[in-house]
């Protein structure tokens, strides 16, 4: 067993100075699948950045009732009651015209609404709903749109639905790019190892006259195409780490302008895990089927 690992740790010293000894052409290789897995990897980034700050300013839907012109107190009465004994309703909050405008009154745009001949604000019921799926805010959305008493009926998670399609849509790209660099690193990778196994050949055919193993003779360079990945993986998260410091850099700035605390969030250590194990067995892939397509053809002479 000791003896064992102690070959594999052979392998990976002697793998170590292998790209070591040519330090221009690793280091090329190493920036070129760094920066090829830092582009997914920041969309991923990104997007879920986007989706947290989403979460965070709408957490519980409301749907808001305009009602049409004047209504008596009684017949407010009557709508509120039967609102809040709706069996999909928690709780029901009613606006007054006034009320409303008194609010508009002490913001930011009173000025904007001080000239009004008059109140242009309908009286509002704020309904707050017992479910919170989808499907069910839009069943009952669509039962208040037909009472007749009812001028519109808005769901104030309108824009969140529509940012989740568009984030549906950004995390689809993510992946389709995401699976196309990790096709160009598996190439980059079998061409390296292809050019590594040409370039030994003499080698090869001599540990194998002695009577070496294919597993021994391909054990080389599978750690080659391994450590090259994590090696990659290390730069693309010091590339998305750095760029996401700069970013947070500019956006505090902005955020505070408008009052925000939005900022981007770094990689987490599952993240960064997964990232460094992704890459990793990407280059043990790309050396795979390279050994796998070129090796068996070396025979002693």
């Amino acid at each position: 067993m000791m003896t064992r690992m102690f070959e594999h740790l052979q392998v990976m010293r002697a793998t170590l100075q292998r790209l070591w000894s040519t330090p221009g052409s690793s280091l090329l290789n190493l920036l070129i699948i760094g920066i090829a897995l830092s582009l997914p990897v920041g969309a991923y980034v990104l997007l879920k950045s986007v989706q947290q700050l989403a979460g965070r300013m709408v957490e519980t839907p409301q749907i808001s009732v305009f009602l049409e012109g004047n209504r008596r107190e009684g017949e407010l009465r009557t709508l509120q009651s039967r609102l809040e004994h709706h069996a999909g309703v928690a709780r029901v909050e009613f606006v007054p015209r006034d009320a409303a405008l008194k609010q508009l009154r002490d913001s930011n745009i009173a000025d904007m609404i001080a000239d009004l001949p008059q109140n242009p604000l309908p009286d509002t019921f704020i309904i707050h709903p017992k479910a919170t799926d989808s499907h069910t805010l839009e069943l009952l959305h669509g039962e208040l749109q037909s009472w007749k008493q009812f001028d519109h009926v808005q769901l104030d998670s309108d824009w969140v639905r529509k940012l989740d399609a568009l984030l549906g849509l950004g995390r689809l790209a993510t992946a389709i790019l995401a699976a196309l660099l990790s096709l160009a690193l598996i190439t980059i990778t079998f061409n390296t190892i292809r050019l590594q196994i040409l370039t030994r050949r003499d080698e090869i055919e001599v540990s194998k006259l002695i009577g070496a193993s294919d597993s021994f003779i391909r054990r080389p360079f599978l750690y080659f195409g391994l450590m090259q990945g994590l090696a990659g993986g290390l730069i693309a998260w010091l590339l998305v780490s750095a760029n996401l410091w700069l970013l947070n850099g500019s956006l505090q700035e902005l955020t505070r302008l408008y009052a925000s605390d939005f900022r981007l969030h770094t990689l987490s250590l599952p993240d960064s895990l997964a990232l460094l194990a992704f890459s990793g067995y990407l280059g043990w892939l790309g050396a795979w089927f390279s050994v796998s397509q070129h090796l068996w053809r070396i025979e002693p002479r």
